[in-house]
Protein backbone atom coordinates (compact mmCIF):
# COMPACT_ATOMS: atom_id res chain seq x y z
CA UNK A 1 0.00 0.00 0.00
CA UNK A 2 1.10 3.43 -0.84
CA UNK A 3 2.55 6.20 2.15
CA UNK A 4 -0.34 8.58 2.40
CA UNK A 5 1.28 11.73 3.86
CA UNK A 6 -0.05 13.49 7.09
CA UNK A 7 -1.35 15.86 6.15
CA UNK A 8 -3.99 13.42 4.04
CA UNK A 9 -3.82 10.38 6.94
CA UNK A 10 -4.94 12.76 9.89
CA UNK A 11 -7.28 15.34 7.63
CA UNK A 12 -9.82 16.56 10.03
CA UNK A 13 -13.18 14.97 9.38
CA UNK A 14 -15.37 17.09 11.80
CA UNK A 15 -15.87 20.75 12.81
CA UNK A 16 -13.92 20.07 16.63
CA UNK A 17 -11.18 18.92 14.73
CA UNK A 18 -9.94 21.67 12.47
CA UNK A 19 -7.23 23.66 14.07
CA UNK A 20 -7.37 27.58 14.55
CA UNK A 21 -10.57 28.33 12.73
CA UNK A 22 -12.89 28.53 15.71
CA UNK A 23 -14.43 30.92 14.32
CA UNK A 24 -16.07 29.41 11.40
CA UNK A 25 -16.54 26.06 12.35
CA UNK A 26 -18.75 27.63 15.16
CA UNK A 27 -21.28 29.46 12.64
CA UNK A 28 -21.05 26.93 10.31
CA UNK A 29 -22.87 24.52 13.78
CA UNK A 30 -25.27 26.78 14.71
CA UNK A 31 -26.50 27.54 10.79
CA UNK A 32 -26.94 23.83 10.73
CA UNK A 33 -28.41 23.49 14.00
CA UNK A 34 -30.43 26.62 13.67
CA UNK A 35 -31.99 25.31 10.03
CA UNK A 36 -29.92 28.59 8.66
CA UNK A 37 -27.62 27.42 6.53
CA UNK A 38 -26.85 29.57 3.32
CA UNK A 39 -26.91 27.92 -0.40
CA UNK A 40 -24.02 29.54 -1.73
CA UNK A 41 -20.98 29.60 1.24
CA UNK A 42 -17.23 31.39 -0.29
CA UNK A 43 -14.29 30.23 1.92
CA UNK A 44 -11.15 32.43 1.36
CA UNK A 45 -7.61 32.59 3.35
CA UNK A 46 -4.28 31.82 2.82
CA UNK A 47 -3.26 28.15 1.58
CA UNK A 48 -3.39 25.40 4.25
CA UNK A 49 -5.49 26.65 6.42
CA UNK A 50 -8.45 24.28 6.00
CA UNK A 51 -10.84 26.01 3.20
CA UNK A 52 -11.11 22.70 1.50
CA UNK A 53 -11.84 20.54 4.57
CA UNK A 54 -14.06 22.64 6.06
CA UNK A 55 -16.25 22.26 2.89
CA UNK A 56 -15.93 18.63 3.14
CA UNK A 57 -16.74 18.63 6.46
CA UNK A 58 -20.04 20.66 5.97
CA UNK A 59 -20.98 18.26 2.98
CA UNK A 60 -21.04 15.69 5.39
CA UNK A 61 -23.01 17.22 8.07
CA UNK A 62 -25.64 18.16 5.79
CA UNK A 63 -25.78 15.05 4.10
CA UNK A 64 -25.47 12.67 7.13
CA UNK A 65 -28.09 9.87 7.39
CA UNK A 66 -28.76 11.01 10.95
CA UNK A 67 -28.94 14.88 10.15
CA UNK A 68 -28.52 17.89 8.80
CA UNK A 69 -26.04 18.06 11.93
CA UNK A 70 -23.39 19.82 13.55
CA UNK A 71 -21.03 16.81 14.19
CA UNK A 72 -21.41 13.79 11.23
CA UNK A 73 -21.08 10.39 12.13
CA UNK A 74 -18.55 9.61 9.39
CA UNK A 75 -19.94 6.03 9.31
CA UNK A 76 -22.72 6.30 7.35
CA UNK A 77 -22.68 5.54 3.41
CA UNK A 78 -22.60 9.35 2.21
CA UNK A 79 -20.12 10.32 4.74
CA UNK A 80 -17.70 7.37 3.84
CA UNK A 81 -18.38 8.21 0.04
CA UNK A 82 -17.37 11.98 1.06
CA UNK A 83 -14.49 10.81 3.27
CA UNK A 84 -13.38 8.44 0.23
CA UNK A 85 -13.55 11.40 -2.78
CA UNK A 86 -16.32 9.32 -4.57
CA UNK A 87 -19.55 10.35 -3.62
CA UNK A 88 -22.16 10.93 -6.61
CA UNK A 89 -23.55 13.95 -5.18
CA UNK A 90 -20.55 16.02 -4.52
CA UNK A 91 -18.68 17.18 -7.05
CA UNK A 92 -15.40 18.57 -6.39
CA UNK A 93 -14.16 21.07 -9.29
CA UNK A 94 -10.73 22.83 -9.65
CA UNK A 95 -11.50 25.83 -10.83
CA UNK A 96 -7.87 26.18 -12.48
CA UNK A 97 -8.57 23.79 -14.91
CA UNK A 98 -12.65 23.79 -15.62
CA UNK A 99 -12.87 27.34 -16.00
CA UNK A 100 -14.38 27.79 -19.61
CA UNK A 101 -17.80 29.04 -19.83
CA UNK A 102 -18.95 25.78 -21.75
CA UNK A 103 -17.80 23.76 -18.30
CA UNK A 104 -20.04 26.09 -16.10
CA UNK A 105 -22.89 25.86 -18.17
CA UNK A 106 -22.66 22.24 -18.15
CA UNK A 107 -23.02 22.17 -14.15
CA UNK A 108 -25.59 24.47 -14.71
CA UNK A 109 -27.54 22.16 -16.91
CA UNK A 110 -26.70 19.33 -14.12
CA UNK A 111 -27.69 20.83 -11.67
CA UNK A 112 -31.43 20.55 -12.44
CA UNK A 113 -31.05 17.06 -11.87
CA UNK A 114 -31.85 15.82 -8.16
CA UNK A 115 -29.14 14.05 -6.51
CA UNK A 116 -28.76 10.41 -6.26
CA UNK A 117 -29.36 8.89 -2.94
CA UNK A 118 -28.07 12.31 -0.76
CA UNK A 119 -30.30 15.03 1.00
CA UNK A 120 -28.06 17.48 -1.18
CA UNK A 121 -26.37 17.66 -4.43
CA UNK A 122 -23.05 20.14 -3.86
CA UNK A 123 -20.79 21.69 -5.72
CA UNK A 124 -17.25 22.52 -3.85
CA UNK A 125 -15.19 24.57 -6.25
CA UNK A 126 -11.62 25.20 -5.44
CA UNK A 127 -9.77 27.94 -6.12
CA UNK A 128 -12.58 29.31 -7.82
CA UNK A 129 -11.18 32.82 -8.39
CA UNK A 130 -9.73 31.30 -11.42
CA UNK A 131 -12.91 31.05 -13.49
CA UNK A 132 -13.03 33.81 -16.55
CA UNK A 133 -15.57 36.52 -16.64
CA UNK A 134 -17.40 34.59 -18.89
CA UNK A 135 -18.25 31.78 -16.49
CA UNK A 136 -18.98 33.80 -13.62
CA UNK A 137 -21.55 35.46 -15.96
CA UNK A 138 -22.72 32.04 -16.55
CA UNK A 139 -23.39 31.01 -13.00
CA UNK A 140 -24.95 34.28 -11.85
CA UNK A 141 -28.60 33.14 -12.50
CA UNK A 142 -28.55 29.81 -11.20
CA UNK A 143 -26.14 30.73 -7.80
CA UNK A 144 -28.39 33.43 -7.32
CA UNK A 145 -31.62 30.89 -7.04
CA UNK A 146 -30.19 27.52 -7.16
CA UNK A 147 -32.64 24.47 -6.84
CA UNK A 148 -34.15 23.63 -3.52
CA UNK A 149 -31.38 20.30 -3.49
CA UNK A 150 -28.13 22.33 -4.62
CA UNK A 151 -25.50 24.03 -2.77
CA UNK A 152 -22.20 25.77 -3.48
CA UNK A 153 -19.23 26.10 -1.63
CA UNK A 154 -16.29 27.78 -3.06
CA UNK A 155 -12.88 28.19 -1.54
CA UNK A 156 -10.15 30.83 -2.92
CA UNK A 157 -7.04 32.49 -1.77
CA UNK A 158 -7.41 35.74 -3.41
CA UNK A 159 -11.00 36.53 -3.07
CA UNK A 160 -10.40 40.43 -4.52
CA UNK A 161 -10.33 38.65 -7.81
CA UNK A 162 -13.60 37.55 -7.60
CA UNK A 163 -16.28 39.90 -9.27
CA UNK A 164 -18.89 41.93 -6.83
CA UNK A 165 -21.24 40.32 -8.40
CA UNK A 166 -20.41 36.88 -7.08
CA UNK A 167 -19.33 37.95 -3.86
CA UNK A 168 -22.77 39.10 -2.79
CA UNK A 169 -24.85 36.30 -4.08
CA UNK A 170 -22.15 34.20 -1.45
CA UNK A 171 -22.16 33.71 2.66
CA UNK A 172 -18.30 34.61 3.07
CA UNK A 173 -15.91 33.37 5.50
CA UNK A 174 -12.75 34.32 5.85
CA UNK A 175 -10.02 32.36 7.52
CA UNK A 176 -6.93 33.00 9.08
CA UNK A 177 -3.45 31.82 9.45
CA UNK A 178 -3.25 29.72 12.36
CA UNK A 179 -1.12 30.39 15.42
CA UNK A 180 2.21 28.79 15.87
CA UNK A 181 1.78 27.72 19.06
CA UNK A 182 -1.37 25.52 17.56
CA UNK A 183 0.86 24.30 14.55
CA UNK A 184 3.30 22.90 17.52
CA UNK A 185 0.61 20.98 19.61
CA UNK A 186 -1.25 19.43 16.91
CA UNK A 187 2.26 18.25 15.20
CA UNK A 188 3.17 17.34 19.04
CA UNK A 189 0.16 15.18 19.10
CA UNK A 190 0.41 13.56 16.02
CA UNK A 191 4.02 12.83 16.78
CA UNK A 192 3.16 10.55 19.70
CA UNK A 193 0.77 9.23 17.70
CA UNK A 194 3.16 7.96 14.89
CA UNK A 195 5.45 6.87 17.92
CA UNK A 196 8.13 9.31 16.61
CA UNK A 197 10.80 11.56 19.25
CA UNK A 198 11.16 14.83 18.28
CA UNK A 199 11.96 17.92 20.62
CA UNK A 200 9.43 21.03 21.07
CA UNK A 201 11.75 23.32 20.07
CA UNK A 202 12.22 21.10 16.79
CA UNK A 203 8.75 21.26 16.12
CA UNK A 204 8.01 25.26 16.77
CA UNK A 205 11.16 25.54 14.06
CA UNK A 206 9.56 23.57 11.91
CA UNK A 207 5.88 25.62 12.79
CA UNK A 208 7.94 28.94 12.16
CA UNK A 209 8.32 28.07 8.70
CA UNK A 210 5.04 26.87 7.57
CA UNK A 211 3.96 30.34 7.35
CA UNK A 212 0.78 29.95 9.25
CA UNK A 213 -0.39 26.73 6.63
CA UNK A 214 -0.63 23.66 8.65
CA UNK A 215 -0.46 21.68 5.49
CA UNK A 216 2.99 23.05 4.84
CA UNK A 217 3.42 21.95 8.63
CA UNK A 218 2.75 18.40 8.00
CA UNK A 219 4.89 18.29 4.54
CA UNK A 220 8.03 19.63 6.47
CA UNK A 221 7.23 17.14 9.32
CA UNK A 222 7.19 14.28 6.61
CA UNK A 223 10.40 15.62 5.28
CA UNK A 224 12.36 15.33 8.55
CA UNK A 225 10.51 12.18 9.76
CA UNK A 226 11.53 10.79 5.98
CA UNK A 227 15.10 11.53 6.50
CA UNK A 228 15.55 11.11 10.00
CA UNK A 229 18.29 8.86 11.72
CA UNK A 230 17.61 7.99 15.10
CA UNK A 231 17.37 11.48 17.48
CA UNK A 232 16.29 14.69 15.26
CA UNK A 233 18.59 16.81 16.65
CA UNK A 234 18.13 21.40 16.11
CA UNK A 235 21.25 21.68 13.35
CA UNK A 236 19.48 18.35 11.46
CA UNK A 237 16.46 20.31 11.43
CA UNK A 238 17.77 23.45 10.50
CA UNK A 239 19.96 21.97 7.39
CA UNK A 240 17.05 20.02 6.31
CA UNK A 241 14.77 23.29 5.97
CA UNK A 242 17.45 25.46 4.55
CA UNK A 243 16.89 27.64 7.60
CA UNK A 244 19.52 29.13 10.01
CA UNK A 245 20.31 28.15 13.20
CA UNK A 246 18.73 31.24 15.69
CA UNK A 247 21.82 30.87 17.95
CA UNK A 248 23.43 33.37 15.04
CA UNK A 249 21.00 36.11 15.52
CA UNK A 250 21.47 35.78 19.22
CA UNK A 251 25.59 35.75 19.37
CA UNK A 252 25.02 38.87 16.22
CA UNK A 253 22.83 40.82 18.57
CA UNK A 254 25.22 40.41 21.74
CA UNK A 255 27.84 41.59 20.05
CA UNK A 256 25.92 44.61 18.27
CA UNK A 257 25.03 45.54 22.30
CA UNK A 258 28.47 44.91 23.89
CA UNK A 259 30.06 46.87 20.80
CA UNK A 260 31.91 43.65 19.31
CA UNK A 261 33.13 44.23 16.33
CA UNK A 262 35.00 41.34 15.62
CA UNK A 263 31.95 39.09 16.92
CA UNK A 264 29.89 40.78 14.71
CA UNK A 265 31.60 40.42 11.53
CA UNK A 266 32.53 35.95 12.60
CA UNK A 267 28.83 35.67 12.65
CA UNK A 268 28.08 37.01 9.58
CA UNK A 269 31.15 34.89 8.73
CA UNK A 270 29.25 31.88 9.41
CA UNK A 271 25.96 32.64 7.32
CA UNK A 272 28.23 33.16 4.27
CA UNK A 273 29.94 30.07 4.68
CA UNK A 274 26.95 27.71 5.20
CA UNK A 275 25.77 29.14 1.84
CA UNK A 276 22.57 31.04 3.36
CA UNK A 277 20.66 33.31 1.70
CA UNK A 278 22.21 36.54 2.94
CA UNK A 279 18.62 38.32 1.90
CA UNK A 280 16.85 36.14 4.25
CA UNK A 281 19.25 36.58 6.72
CA UNK A 282 19.24 40.04 6.98
CA UNK A 283 15.04 39.60 6.88
CA UNK A 284 15.17 37.28 10.00
CA UNK A 285 17.79 39.20 11.67
CA UNK A 286 14.65 42.93 10.74
CA UNK A 287 12.53 40.75 12.67
CA UNK A 288 15.06 39.35 15.69
CA UNK A 289 15.17 43.32 16.24
CA UNK A 290 12.02 44.02 16.08
CA UNK A 291 11.45 41.44 19.00
CA UNK A 292 14.15 42.95 20.94
CA UNK A 293 12.49 46.20 20.67
CA UNK A 294 9.21 44.68 22.00
CA UNK A 295 10.42 43.18 24.28
CA UNK A 296 12.01 46.04 25.57
CA UNK A 297 8.99 47.89 25.53
CA UNK A 298 6.96 45.15 27.38
CA UNK A 299 4.65 44.03 25.17
CA UNK A 300 1.48 41.87 24.85
CA UNK A 301 2.57 38.44 24.78
CA UNK A 302 0.37 37.93 21.88
CA UNK A 303 2.19 39.82 19.77
CA UNK A 304 5.26 38.10 19.93
CA UNK A 305 3.61 34.64 18.95
CA UNK A 306 7.24 33.60 16.60
CA UNK A 307 8.53 32.94 19.63
CA UNK A 308 9.10 30.24 21.56
CA UNK A 309 9.09 30.72 24.91
CA UNK A 310 12.36 30.09 25.45
CA UNK A 311 13.76 32.63 23.13
CA UNK A 312 11.93 35.66 24.61
CA UNK A 313 13.37 34.39 27.72
CA UNK A 314 16.45 34.54 26.35
CA UNK A 315 15.85 37.80 24.37
CA UNK A 316 14.79 39.35 27.97
CA UNK A 317 18.13 38.24 29.08
CA UNK A 318 20.01 40.11 26.39
CA UNK A 319 18.20 43.77 26.83
CA UNK A 320 18.43 43.53 30.05
CA UNK A 321 19.89 46.95 31.29
CA UNK A 322 20.53 48.45 27.22
CA UNK A 323 18.79 51.24 26.98
CA UNK A 324 15.71 51.59 24.45
CA UNK A 325 17.00 54.24 22.90
CA UNK A 326 20.40 52.41 21.70
CA UNK A 327 18.11 49.78 20.35
CA UNK A 328 15.55 51.72 18.37
CA UNK A 329 18.96 53.47 16.65
CA UNK A 330 20.33 50.35 15.79
CA UNK A 331 16.58 49.03 14.33
CA UNK A 332 16.35 52.17 12.07
CA UNK A 333 19.73 51.73 11.02
CA UNK A 334 18.66 48.12 9.78
CA UNK A 335 15.47 49.30 8.64
CA UNK A 336 16.57 52.11 6.61
CA UNK A 337 19.30 49.85 4.85
CA UNK A 338 16.99 46.89 3.95
CA UNK A 339 16.26 48.39 0.54
CA UNK A 340 20.24 48.59 -0.19
CA UNK A 341 20.82 44.77 0.93
CA UNK A 342 18.27 43.58 -1.03
CA UNK A 343 19.42 45.07 -4.33
CA UNK A 344 22.79 44.79 -3.31
CA UNK A 345 25.16 42.67 -5.90
CA UNK A 346 27.49 41.39 -3.08
CA UNK A 347 24.85 41.53 0.22
CA UNK A 348 27.46 40.51 2.42
CA UNK A 349 29.39 43.36 1.98
CA UNK A 350 26.05 45.79 2.37
CA UNK A 351 25.38 43.77 5.51
CA UNK A 352 29.04 44.39 7.30
CA UNK A 353 28.79 48.28 6.46
CA UNK A 354 25.45 48.45 8.03
CA UNK A 355 27.34 47.20 11.48
CA UNK A 356 30.28 49.64 10.95
CA UNK A 357 27.72 52.65 10.86
CA UNK A 358 26.07 50.77 13.93
CA UNK A 359 29.57 50.51 15.51
CA UNK A 360 30.21 54.27 15.03
CA UNK A 361 27.03 55.65 16.78
CA UNK A 362 26.68 56.78 20.05
CA UNK A 363 24.24 55.32 22.08
CA UNK A 364 21.29 57.99 22.72
CA UNK A 365 20.03 59.42 26.16
CA UNK A 366 16.31 58.39 27.01
CA UNK A 367 14.25 61.15 26.34
CA UNK A 368 13.87 62.27 29.86
CA UNK A 369 16.87 62.55 30.99
CA UNK A 370 18.05 64.82 27.51
CA UNK A 371 15.16 67.36 28.58
CA UNK A 372 16.44 67.43 32.27
CA UNK A 373 20.05 68.23 31.08
CA UNK A 374 19.21 70.45 27.65
CA UNK A 375 17.29 72.77 30.63
CA UNK A 376 20.54 72.28 32.97
CA UNK A 377 22.04 74.54 29.74
CA UNK A 378 19.88 77.88 31.34
CA UNK A 379 22.00 77.85 34.16
CA UNK A 380 25.60 76.75 32.74
CA UNK A 381 28.07 79.21 33.82
CA UNK A 382 30.05 79.02 30.61
CA UNK A 383 27.38 79.61 28.16
CA UNK A 384 26.30 83.25 29.91
CA UNK A 385 24.46 86.12 27.45
CA UNK A 386 26.61 88.85 25.70
CA UNK A 387 25.28 92.18 26.85
CA UNK A 388 23.69 94.06 24.38
CA UNK A 389 22.37 91.06 22.27
CA UNK A 390 19.02 91.23 21.47
CA UNK A 391 18.63 87.93 18.93
CA UNK A 392 21.19 86.31 16.77
CA UNK A 393 20.02 83.99 14.05
CA UNK A 394 21.56 81.06 12.89
CA UNK A 395 22.51 80.83 9.02
CA UNK A 396 21.96 84.80 7.91
CA UNK A 397 24.43 86.65 9.43
CA UNK A 398 21.97 89.75 10.69
CA UNK A 399 24.41 92.00 12.84
CA UNK A 400 23.41 92.00 16.50
CA UNK A 401 21.90 95.68 17.79
CA UNK A 402 24.44 97.15 19.60
CA UNK A 403 23.64 99.16 22.89
CA UNK A 404 23.78 103.31 21.60
CA UNK A 405 27.24 104.83 22.37
CA UNK A 406 27.68 107.25 25.40
CA UNK A 407 26.64 110.77 23.98
CA UNK A 408 24.56 109.56 21.12
CA UNK A 409 21.28 110.84 19.72
CA UNK A 410 19.02 108.47 19.78
CA UNK A 411 15.70 108.82 17.80
CA UNK A 412 13.14 106.54 16.28
CA UNK A 413 15.14 105.25 13.34
CA UNK A 414 17.95 104.16 15.50
CA UNK A 415 15.07 101.92 17.32
CA UNK A 416 15.40 98.63 15.89
CA UNK A 417 11.97 97.70 16.62
CA UNK A 418 10.74 100.91 14.46
CA UNK A 419 13.37 100.31 11.69
CA UNK A 420 13.95 102.30 8.73
CA UNK A 421 10.50 103.42 7.49
CA UNK A 422 9.72 104.91 10.62
CA UNK A 423 12.52 106.81 10.87
CA UNK A 424 12.47 110.84 10.62
CA UNK A 425 9.31 111.18 13.03
CA UNK A 426 10.75 113.12 15.53
CA UNK A 427 10.27 112.33 19.37
CA UNK A 428 9.14 115.28 21.87
CA UNK A 429 12.46 116.74 23.71
CA UNK A 430 14.69 116.13 20.38
CA UNK A 431 18.16 118.06 20.55
CA UNK A 432 17.11 119.30 17.06
CA UNK A 433 13.54 120.77 18.15
CA UNK A 434 11.70 118.53 16.30
CA UNK A 435 7.89 119.20 16.56
CA UNK A 436 5.53 116.87 17.37
CA UNK A 437 2.99 117.22 14.73
CA UNK A 438 5.73 116.58 12.48
CA UNK A 439 5.50 112.76 13.19
CA UNK A 440 3.82 111.82 9.89
CA UNK A 441 4.99 114.96 7.62
CA UNK A 442 8.31 115.14 8.08
CA UNK A 443 8.70 111.35 6.88
CA UNK A 444 6.56 111.59 3.54
CA UNK A 445 8.16 115.30 3.08
CA UNK A 446 11.07 113.64 2.89
CA UNK A 447 10.33 111.31 0.89
CA UNK A 448 8.35 113.30 -1.96
CA UNK A 449 11.62 115.20 -2.19
CA UNK A 450 13.53 111.93 -3.05
CA UNK A 451 10.62 111.39 -5.38
CA UNK A 452 10.96 114.50 -7.21
CA UNK A 453 14.95 114.43 -7.49
CA UNK A 454 14.67 110.90 -9.24
CA UNK A 455 12.88 112.39 -11.27
CA UNK A 456 15.80 114.63 -13.28
CA UNK A 457 18.76 112.93 -11.00
CA UNK A 458 17.77 109.03 -10.48
CA UNK A 459 21.70 108.28 -8.86
CA UNK A 460 21.11 111.13 -6.11
CA UNK A 461 17.80 109.90 -5.55
CA UNK A 462 18.72 106.14 -5.07
CA UNK A 463 21.52 107.20 -2.65
CA UNK A 464 19.45 109.37 -0.79
CA UNK A 465 16.84 106.37 -0.34
CA UNK A 466 19.26 104.34 1.18
CA UNK A 467 20.34 107.09 4.02
CA UNK A 468 18.91 107.14 7.06
CA UNK A 469 16.43 109.87 8.05
CA UNK A 470 17.88 110.70 12.35
CA UNK A 471 15.08 114.15 12.94
CA UNK A 472 12.96 116.54 11.26
CA UNK A 473 13.22 120.24 12.81
CA UNK A 474 12.00 123.81 11.84
CA UNK A 475 15.35 123.89 10.34
CA UNK A 476 16.71 121.19 8.68
CA UNK A 477 16.37 117.68 7.80
CA UNK A 478 18.99 115.41 9.52
CA UNK A 479 20.12 112.64 7.70
CA UNK A 480 22.56 110.02 7.85
CA UNK A 481 24.41 109.17 4.81
CA UNK A 482 26.98 105.72 5.09
CA UNK A 483 26.11 103.36 2.83
CA UNK A 484 29.40 103.42 0.95
CA UNK A 485 32.05 105.84 -0.68
CA UNK A 486 30.47 105.91 -3.63
CA UNK A 487 26.84 106.92 -2.35
CA UNK A 488 28.89 109.56 0.35
CA UNK A 489 30.46 111.02 -2.47
CA UNK A 490 27.56 111.84 -4.95
CA UNK A 491 25.48 113.41 -1.65
CA UNK A 492 29.04 115.69 -1.02
CA UNK A 493 29.14 116.64 -4.64
CA UNK A 494 25.18 117.74 -5.32
CA UNK A 495 24.36 118.86 -1.73
CA UNK A 496 23.75 122.93 -2.61
CA UNK A 497 21.18 121.14 -5.32
CA UNK A 498 19.92 118.79 -2.72
CA UNK A 499 19.72 121.74 0.06
CA UNK A 500 17.92 123.85 -2.25
CA UNK A 501 15.37 121.53 -3.33
CA UNK A 502 14.03 121.00 0.47
CA UNK A 503 14.26 124.31 1.28
CA UNK A 504 11.82 125.11 -2.08
CA UNK A 505 9.71 122.23 -1.38
CA UNK A 506 9.62 122.28 2.58
CA UNK A 507 11.23 125.82 3.79
CA UNK A 508 13.84 123.48 5.52
CA UNK A 509 17.36 123.12 4.43
CA UNK A 510 19.43 119.52 5.02
CA UNK A 511 22.11 118.40 7.52
CA UNK A 512 23.69 115.48 6.75
CA UNK A 513 25.99 113.46 9.07
CA UNK A 514 28.61 111.57 6.73
CA UNK A 515 30.40 109.56 9.53
CA UNK A 516 31.47 106.00 8.77
CA UNK A 517 30.17 104.67 12.13
CA UNK A 518 33.59 102.92 12.47
CA UNK A 519 32.41 102.67 16.82
CA UNK A 520 29.25 101.20 15.87
CA UNK A 521 30.13 98.70 13.13
CA UNK A 522 32.93 97.72 15.34
CA UNK A 523 30.48 96.96 18.15
CA UNK A 524 28.21 95.55 15.95
CA UNK A 525 31.19 92.92 14.61
CA UNK A 526 32.57 92.04 18.31
CA UNK A 527 28.79 91.62 19.49
CA UNK A 528 27.73 89.18 16.35
CA UNK A 529 31.22 87.39 17.01
CA UNK A 530 30.37 86.91 20.67
CA UNK A 531 27.05 85.27 19.22
CA UNK A 532 28.45 83.10 16.70
CA UNK A 533 30.72 82.10 19.73
CA UNK A 534 27.79 80.59 21.72
CA UNK A 535 25.75 79.23 18.68
CA UNK A 536 29.33 77.19 18.04
CA UNK A 537 29.64 75.86 21.89
CA UNK A 538 25.51 75.11 21.67
CA UNK A 539 26.07 73.48 18.35
CA UNK A 540 28.36 71.08 19.46
CA UNK A 541 27.59 70.35 23.10
CA UNK A 542 26.91 66.56 23.35
CA UNK A 543 23.25 67.10 24.32
CA UNK A 544 22.38 69.30 21.63
CA UNK A 545 23.87 66.37 19.19
CA UNK A 546 21.44 63.78 21.07
CA UNK A 547 18.45 65.87 20.61
CA UNK A 548 18.60 66.42 17.13
CA UNK A 549 19.31 62.44 16.38
CA UNK A 550 16.90 61.33 18.34
CA UNK A 551 13.99 63.61 17.22
CA UNK A 552 15.45 63.44 13.36
CA UNK A 553 15.14 66.80 13.62
CA UNK A 554 17.57 70.01 12.43
CA UNK A 555 18.86 72.93 14.02
CA UNK A 556 16.63 76.17 12.69
CA UNK A 557 17.29 79.20 14.33
CA UNK A 558 19.32 79.54 17.47
CA UNK A 559 17.81 82.43 19.54
CA UNK A 560 20.20 84.55 22.58
CA UNK A 561 18.53 86.73 24.91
Amino acid sequence: MAYLVLARKYRPQTFEEVVGQEHVTRTLKNAISGGRLAHAILFSGPRGTGKTTIARILAKAVNCESGPTPIPCNACRSCKDITAGRGVDVFEIDGASNNSVDQIRELRDNSRYMPAHSRYKIYIIDEVHMLSIAAFNALLKTLEEPPAHVLFFFATTEAHKIPITILSRCQRHDLKRIDIAAISQQMEALCRHEAVSISPGNLWTIARESGGSMRDALSLLDQILACRDGQVDDEYVMNLLGGMDRQVLFDLSEATFSRDISRTLAAIDTVYKNGQDLKRFYADLLMHFRHLMLIKMNARPDVLVDLSPNEIEILARQVEGVPITFIDQVFTLLFNAESSVRYAAQPRLAIEMVFFKIQQITPALPIDLLIERLDSLLHDPHLKPVSGIVEAQSGYGDAAIPPPAEGHRMSMADDPAVGPESAGNGAPGNPDGARPDDHGTGKETWLTIIALIAKTKPSIAAALSRSQLISVSEQAFTVRVRDNDYSMNLVKKNLPMIDAACRELAGRGIHVDFSSGDTDEKHATSAKQKADDIKQQLLNHPLVADAVEIFGGKIEEIKIR
